[in-house]
C-alpha cells in the first residue's frame, strides 16, 4: 500500500490504482484533506456541517467494500506474478 500511496503522491493513479486500489484512494483522501483543511484554515468555517450532511452509509460501506476488494486484487497479481508496474 505505501508504494501505491508514493504514486498516487506523485500523480501516477493509474499505476497507483494496480499496485493497490485502496492505497490510490487513501492518497486521494488525504489530498481532499489537505485542501479541505486549507479552506477550513483561511475561512474559520467548520467542515463538521459538510460531513453531517452525508449519511455513514454512503461512505464508510464503499470503503470497506472497496479495502476488502483491494487486498484481494493484490493477492491475485502477487500471486500470478503480476504486480510489479
Amino acid at each position: 500500500m505505501t508504494t501505491s500511496f508514493a504514486w498516487s503522491a506523485r500523480g501516477n493513479l493509474l499505476a497507483s490504482f494496480y499496485v493497490q486500489p485502496m492505497g490510490c484512494v487513501l492518497g486521494l483522501i488525504c489530498a481532499m484533506c489537505f485542501w479541505a483543511g486549507g479552506y477550513a484554515a483561511i475561512t474559520g468555517k467548520p467542515l463538521t456541517r459538510v460531513l453531517s450532511v452525508i449519511p455513514e452509509k454512503f461512505y464508510l460501506i464503499p470503503l470497506f467494500t472497496l479495502a476488502t476488494a483491494a487486498w484481494a486484487w493484490k493477492m491475485y497479481i502477487h500471486l500470478h506474478g503480476i504486480d510489479g508496474w
